[in-house]
């Protein structure tokens, strides 16, 4: 994916607009990516500075390209709310209205719900996950319970039947 991401920043050097860049999170950029929630690597995030969103599209070069042309601009924001349509200003508004108290404790709860999505799926793919291991324990048994009922024996004494019946 490196060289195809250079490719990309190269392809936007220069945008008024546009930013396309890397960040080492083992290095100099570890406390940015912190702040920004970033797990793994390669992470691709996009969008306003102050709200960066998880890219999840394809990382070939053709892909990233297409995904930068169609939304790397100027978006709806508090710092750009000439953008937005009437329903988006009345929410910016109508956050912009808060008290920083009350917007903390918004998003405060606003996370704690993506953080508790996270852990029920998390929850529910370990289930399957055990679900799974036990269906494959079970059919190795079964298959192992049908091989020692004599089945290659059986296939052994045919295929004799036939050579002999060849003969």
């Amino acid at each position: 994916m490196k060289p195809d991401w250079d490719a990309l920043m190269e392809k936007f050097a220069g945008s008024a607009t546009a930013l396309v860049a890397d960040v080492d999170c083992t290095a100099a950029g570890k406390s940015l990516c912190e702040a920004q929630g970033i797990r793994g690597y390669p992470t691709i995030k996009y969008g306003d500075p102050s709200a960066l969103e998880d890219y999840k599209g394809g990382r070939d070069l053709s892909a990233l390209t297409k995904f930068a042309e169609e939304n790397l601009k100027p978006m709806c924001s508090p710092a750009n709310i000439d953008l937005c349509d009437d329903a988006k200003k009345a929410e910016i508004n109508s956050f912009m209205s808060m008290s920083s108290a009350d917007l903390d404790a918004l998003i405060k709860e606003k996370e704690a719900m993506q953080e508790q999505a996270e852990a029920d799926f998390k929850i529910l793919v370990e289930g399957l996950q055990k679900t799974y291991q036990d269906a494959m324990t079970k059919k190795d048994a079964t298959i192992d319970e049908i091989k020692a009922s004599g089945l290659g024996m059986m296939k052994a004494v045919k295929a004799t039947k036939a050579k002999n019946d060849e003969l």
